[in-house]
């Protein structure tokens, strides 16, 4: 059976865009305490993590569909194979989102301004966004990563807690509906189970996410805005956010399995409340 269909390359593509959007929404907020309008920014930010959810809930059924059209032989070693893919379209993606983030830092620069002109329309800044005369001047403003990005940045102002448990919670997010959709060949009788728990694990982490790290972020960005605090450290921030995304995805890799395990263990237990 051919191994890299399209609908592998097809869900490899939509992971990859939306691990890309997710990795430039830490752009905002540097936006937001660069422009000084850190509350536009926020609800930008908002815009861009629904996006990315609604995204990802949209490629599960495709994802789905990789069980169903897999070979009747060695179907575990043929999923295991093409889940990694998508893992590592996960990795693809936030890297080309860390390539990015100097020049969408700009963009979104920009784009808060236009949404207070805009009087917070959504509809309209969107309408303006897309003009071609504005993709023009988007142009522009594209630029290649440089080493002169990261003056200023501060090995010493990153907490460490901070950067493995946003590590860790990547990885989970990253693994969650693959992870639950492999628990399902592991425990066919409790297929649905374990598909089911994908929700509550993707749940889990995104609640991690906000009480852990989200205040941290947006505590420093105020500090920027009422100037109790520099632009740099923000910075600094950021790109250890987004270091950390990516080695999480890296991580998923090795948690992959364990996770799927896991679930399928986990299992057992929710099917007794019968």
């Amino acid at each position: 059976m051919e191994f890299f269909t399209q609908g592998l390359l097809f869900i490899a593509l939509f992971i990859f865009i939306i691990h890309s959007i997710e990795t430039l929404a830490y752009a905002v907020r540097l936006s937001g305490a660069r422009v000084k309008m850190i509350a536009s920014a926020l609800s930008l930010f908002n815009i861009m993590v629904i996006v990315s959810r609604l995204a990802n809930m949209m490629q599960q059924p495709f994802t789905g569909s990789l069980i169903d059209n897999a070979p009747k032989e060695n179907t575990l070693e043929f999923v295991e194979a093409q889940f990694r893919i998508l893992i590592g379209a996960s990795t693809l993606g936030t890297l080309f989102g860390i390539i990015l983030l100097p020049t969408f830092v700009a963009l979104f620069s920009r784009a808060i301004i236009h949404l207070s002109e805009e009087k917070g329309s959504v509809p309209s800044l969107m309408k303006r966004l897309f003009s071609l005369q504005y993709i023009k001047r988007g142009i522009t403003h594209f630029s290649l990563p440089k080493f002169s990005y990261l003056q200023g940045t501060k090995m010493n102002e990153i907490p460490v807690r901070l950067f493995f448990v946003n590590m860790i919670i990547t990885a989970i997010y990253t693994i969650g509906v693959l992870a639950a959709l492999y628990a399902a060949l592991l425990v066919p009788e409790r297929a649905a189970t374990a598909i089911m728990a994908s929700g509550l694990i993707n749940g889990i982490a995104t609640i991690l996410l906000v009480i852990f790290v989200d205040p941290k972020l947006s505590v420093i960005a105020d500090d920027v805005v009422n100037q109790r605090g520099s632009y740099n450290t923000l910075k600094s921030m950021s790109i250890m956010m987004v270091t950390s995304r990516l080695l999480g995805t890296i991580l998923a890799q090795g948690l992959f399995l364990w996770g799927a395990r896991y679930i399928a263990w986990f299992t057992k237990f929710i099917v007794l409340f019968r």
